[in-house]
């Protein structure tokens, strides 16, 4: 019988009495790996109490001691770092090798975290009057959440709950219920790493939970990664409820590629950005937009090359792609490459039907490649979150740019040329807030911040970098005047008043 995972709470380790739980398996294999409780609301709510409870204290500790903890966790991420890589392997499907990328991007949030003496500091200025000064500075504000999605179970975690507790806020995490199991071992780590009781919490549970703490009189904000409808819905309910929410969506990526762009670079780039992670990420790339000549020069290349990708179980030497995360996901993908062919797309590669020897029971979808894609059909405006790419063909750049900005979504877009006036220009005129030159997969630098827009993004202040430090904290600012001493006041020249004779 698969074991039951439990949530942290309060410093310990607490079975949930739900009567509701699902199984965690491997998508690769269909092996049922444990068992993952749909927490209650009340024991949702208990997360929180205990986090409150927690804050006074953590929020008085110096800064310094804050970071010192994050160090000790980061040698322990590095110390399980092969341990982690493989648990998420098991149950998301990815390769080891990007497993192994997604804990890295995740280790690196917490060494900039590491840095909040300098990137929490505040500001002053002497005589903003005579004889008065100003400073500000950053303060925690409580209890902060995350809800975070299955494609990224070590990183997408670590965007928020470093900056939260360094800032010297208490947190609870809610992570998906379909990948419990990379959280589970972390939070082993935090605790390990010696932060108090209560700093940190995990609750397991589904839309019950996340509507508890969206709702939770005692959670200053939250912060969410998943799709558009979900991502409304949290920020609309949280924002309703007064809390400060970044709630990150859905994407369609488009990537232009102009006729001088590098053959070999450019299609490889792209293909990766397709097909990497199954294409179950929110920079993937999904519609390649070939600007005049380009189509001709570049169409063949991508076939041969989504043709090359081995599919298979993640940590099986040469395999580059690994499943889609369910059987739920396989169907809904299957089923919208079936639409794009009832829409007269071309299809060129076809991905149904993959089974790789020895995974027979896992939930694969091949590399699936389209031509002839058209704006209006669905290949073009439906987020497919899956390894499916459609090849589109127009006149211009300007045609392209239309394109990019005509959609609902503005996660991120790529242009790939050697022509730097053609990037500059493409940079400045597209709408997403994510854009990449010669690049297919534009994630930026845990010391930037993280985040797209329009129905890609709702909210003020993006995922981690410095825009985290601002969601975290709140600004005093402090006025002083101080008499004695001497000093004589001129209130007059305070209040900027003229004296009698003067100009």
């Amino acid at each position: 019988m698969a074991r039951t995972v439990r949530n942290y709470v309060g410093g310990e380790w607490v079975e949930s009495q739900s009567s509701r739980t699902q199984d965690v398996t491997n998508p690769a294999t269909g092996e049922v790996l444990a068992c993952v409780p749909l927490s209650t609301a009340e024991e949702a709510g208990a997360a929180v109490a205990a986090a409150h409870a927690a804050f006074d204290e953590w929020q008085h500790t110096p800064a310094l001691d804050r970071a010192r903890r994050l160090f000790g966790l980061k040698e322990l991420l590095e110390r399980d770092f092969e341990d982690i890589a493989r648990i998420c392997t098991q149950e998301h499907g990815k390769t080891l090798a990007e497993a192994r990328g997604d804990v890295r991007r995740g280790i690196e949030n917490v060494e900039v975290a590491c840095g909040i003496p300098s990137m929490m500091m505040g500001e002053s200025l002497e005589d903003v009057a005579r004889g008065i000064d100003c400073r500000a500075v950053r303060r925690p504000l409580g209890v902060f959440a995350a809800v975070t999605p299955f494609n990224f179970p070590p990183m997408v975690p670590l965007w928020f709950l470093p900056y939260a507790v360094a800032c010297g806020n208490a947190f609870v995490l809610k992570p998906s219920e379909v990948v419990p199991l990379t959280q589970e071992h972390m939070f082993g780590l935090w605790e390990e790493a010696g932060f108090p009781a209560g700093v940190v919490n995990l609750v397991n549970g589904d839309a019950e939970v996340v509507d508890a703490l969206c709702t939770h009189p005692d959670v200053k904000g939250i912060s969410f990664v998943g799709s558009t409808p979900v991502a409304r819905h949290v920020y609309e309910t949280g924002t309703a409820a007064g809390k400060r929410v970044q709630a990150l969506g859905g994407a369609k990526n488009f990537l232009v590629m102009l006729p001088d762009a590098h053959p070999e670079h450019a299609v490889r780039a792209a293909v990766e950005s397709c097909f990497g992670c199954a294409g179950q990420r929110c920079l993937a790339g999904s519609v390649i937009v070939l600007v005049g000549d380009a189509f001709d020069r570049l169409r063949d290349s991508f076939v041969a090359m989504a043709e090359q990708i081995q599919v298979g179980e993640g940590t099986r030497d040469g395999v580059t792609m690994g499943p889609v995360i369910s059987k739920a996901a396989q169907g809904r993908i299957e089923a919208a490459i079936e639409r794009g062919v009832d829409e007269g797309a071309e299809l060129l590669v076809d991905g149904r039907g993959c089974a790789p020897a020895g995974c027979e029971e896992g939930t694969f979808v091949g590399p699936t490649v389209f031509d002839g894609v058209t704006p209006g059909m669905s290949l073009a405006t439906d987020e497919i979150f899956g390894p499916v790419m459609g090849l589109m063909h127009v006149d211009s750049v300007a045609d392209a740019v239309e394109i990019v900005n005509g959609h609902e979504y503005g996660n991120t877009t790529s242009i790939f040329t050697e022509s730097g006036e053609a990037a500059r220009s493409f940079a400045r005129s597209v709408e997403p807030s994510m854009i990449g030159i010669n690049l297919g997969v534009p994630a930026p630098m845990s010391f930037f911040t993280f985040g797209g827009a329009r129905g890609s993004f709702f909210g003020d202040l993006k995922a981690h970098g410095r825009d985290s430090i601002h969601f975290y904290t709140d600004r005093k600012t402090v006025i002083s005047r101080w008499f004695g001493g001497g000093d004589t006041i001129d209130s007059a020249a305070e209040t900027g008043e003229k004296k009698e004779g003067t100009a």
